[in-house]
């Protein structure tokens, strides 16, 4: 956490680098709302900086509001740092500075210059590091026959407007029922451009800045920048091997008040992991306990391998208590930008009028082409992929082996489109090492730090790897 040395801060003086990497701590949930900062002498020995510099830091941070300093107890961060309005006020400038420091990564830039070598000379990559599916997985799928003037008149219907195409939610509606055991009333389904605007929804409705909510650690969560937008912050839910803990939810929950858990439970983004029934019912008792609602994205629920794979969402048994998001894009790639939110009726309605506030209407023509793959396309387009997929994630896991033997252990997914590797020794140096060794070989994966995982770690999206 405190890595003064990191490439992307060697351009600032010590004391400017001290303010980052504490911004980023309180950004990233490591420190929270009235925390104990260590001391000056301890973060200066444990950064490598003189205490001066460590001073002029923690002084910069109290003028603004973030650090509160008291005499004789030490230096705190602001549990009121983000004021007390009641509605969500947005500091894009957070979001600027996280896609900043993207790109100036070390490794996004070998990634940029590798990819724009093998153009240049043309050869082939395995860019293992896409969060979709590859074109030639992809849907055919030709525009429905419908009238421009029936589109445009279909864009300026009051329902519409505010809760999406009626064609399309009852689409969407089918489709919960069918595939994923949930049958639900229109009223409690809302359409939205995707799943990122439903997450920015749901923080500027049901959040205000400074709150915390759970995240999984890993999770893809931690690579959106809408939560840094939102000044919120993230609190670290530790997971096993079957997803989160009910034990490790208490931990949190001893020190923090969380207004939400976040979660992606069937085929997890990054691990591909499912979160098993047993587990889902204590998930589900604790948060009724205590009160704390649950958002779950339900994007890879479809691609199982097996007929054994328990990926009913955790909506089934939750209703009201989990608030559901889902999209197209997982499926059909990130060129139709259609989704939607399943909640209780108030929350939608409440929902619904925040969006017509920043976004007038929905565009209905990707509403009229998703609907179309639901009703037409989606079953035999995802029994294609259910026969695909496995023999590419299999493809996938001998390449590994063959190529780096024991010095990569992983398991092996059930379904979804990620297989999650991991460094026996889990150090940033075999980091470093390992994404040489795979560059050599020519290929690109997402490295677990991105998703908020320790270094040693790599998701590889085995849909791309055709041998």
């Amino acid at each position: 956490m405190w890595d003064i040395a990191k490439q992307e801060l060697a351009h600032l003086p010590l004391y400017k680098r001290v303010i980052r990497l504490i911004e980023e701590a309180v950004e990233q949930g490591h420190l929270h709302g009235g925390e104990r900062l260590p001391a000056e002498r301890v973060l200066a020995k444990t950064m490598g900086v003189n205490r001066s510099t460590v001073i002029l830091a923690l002084e910069n941070l109290t003028e603004r509001g973030i650090l509160v300093r008291k005499h004789g107890s030490g230096t705190y961060v602001n549990a009121e740092k983000w004021g007390v309005q009641g509605f969500a006020e947005l500091h894009w400038h957070r979001a600027t500075l996280f896609r900043n420091r993207q790109a100036t990564d070390p490794y996004r830039l070998q990634v940029a210059e590798l990819t724009n070598k093998a153009k240049q000379k043309g050869f082939a990559l395995r860019d293992l590091a896409q969060d979709a599916l590859p074109n030639d997985l992809l849907p055919y799928m030709t525009v429905p026959q419908w009238p421009w003037h029936d589109l445009i008149q279909a864009e300026q219907e009051e329902e519409g407007t505010r809760f999406g195409l009626a064609s399309f939610r009852v689409a969407v509606q089918a489709f919960l029922r069918q595939h994923r055991g949930l049958d639900l009333p229109l009223s409690q389904i809302l359409i939205t451009s995707g799943s990122q605007q439903s997450i920015f929804l749901l923080t500027q409705c049901l959040l205000a800045p400074g709150d915390c909510v759970g995240v999984e650690m890993p999770s893809y969560f931690y690579s959106l920048p809408v939560f840094q937008a939102a000044g919120l912050r993230l609190c670290p839910l530790p997971m096993d091997a079957h997803g989160i803990t009910v034990e490790g939810l208490e931990a949190v929950m001893q020190r923090r008040t969380l207004k939400l858990v976040f979660l992606n439970p069937v085929f997890h983004n990054p691990t591909g992991g499912c979160l098993g029934q047993a587990r889902k019912a204590q998930l589900l008792e604790y948060c009724a306990a205590k009160h704390i609602p649950i958002v779950e994205d339900d994007a890879y629920g479809l691609l199982s391998f097996t007929a054994a794979s328990n990926t009913l969402p955790l909506k089934v048994t939750g209703r009201d208590q989990v608030i559901g998001i889902g999209s197209l894009s997982s499926y059909v790639g990130s060129s139709l930008r259609a989704g939607w939110i399943t909640a209780p009726e108030p929350i939608i309605t409440q929902l619904a009028e925040v969006r017509q506030h920043m976004d007038a209407r929905l565009s209905v023509l990707p509403q009229v082409l998703a609907g179309h793959y639901l009703n037409a396309i989606a079953p035999d387009h995802v029994h294609t992929l259910r026969q695909v997929l496995p023999e590419r994630a299999a493809a996938l896991a001998r390449f590994v082996r063959q190529q780096w033997g024991q010095a990569l252990s992983f398991t092996l997914p059930d379904g979804g489109l990620y297989m999650y590797a991991k460094l026996h020794e889990r150090t940033q140096a075999a980091e470093t090492a390992m994404l040489r060794d795979l560059l050599e070989q020519r290929v690109i994966v997402a490295r677990g730090a991105e998703f908020g995982d320790t270094p040693g770690a790599f998701r590889m999206n085995f849909s791309w790897f055709t041998g």
